[in-house]
């Protein structure tokens, strides 16, 4: 099995992770502190990313009071600033996709590999990943 340098949510991982009375929430919770646990024995090989426009979507408020437990957890945002909206624009049009899912074929295209993503639909994933030309672990959650 390869090193994973890069993880990254999509919006039911997100979801999952940030709301402590979903059914997912104990298996997110779990693979974020295996990948924890993994950057104290190798220092900080692995990083833990959420495209901004998939935190959007799941309604992730950094601010919020309910989202302080989330927020400890150390992911990163990958802001969609000009170059990833123009990945994302390209993404969105040629896949035919939600801006979420653009975002993350763009952070895709823009960080670190190799990659895992966690997500509800595989499906969307692997046409992502398929235009691209990558092949990044997917994680059903």
């Amino acid at each position: 099995m390869r090193q994973v340098q890069t993880v990254i949510f999509d919006n039911e991982a997100v979801q999952a992770l940030a709301d402590v009375t979903h059914r997912k929430h104990r298996r997110l919770l779990a693979i974020v502190e295996a990948v924890a646990a993994r950057n104290l024995r190798r220092a900080g090989s692995v990083g833990l990313i959420v495209p901004t426009a998939v935190r959007v979507e799941a309604g992730w408020d950094r601010h919020a009071p309910g989202a302080a437990t989330v927020n400890r957890l150390r992911i990163q945002d990958a802001p969609l600033g000009t170059e990833a909206a123009d990945g994302s624009a390209r993404a969105r049009v040629a896949l035919a996709s939600t801006v979420a899912d653009a975002h993350i074929a763009s952070t895709l295209e823009t960080t670190s590999g190799p990659h895992a993503v966690l997500t509800g639909d595989p499906e969307d994933i692997r046409r992502i990943a398929q235009h691209l030309g990558v092949q990044p672990n997917i994680v059903i959650v």
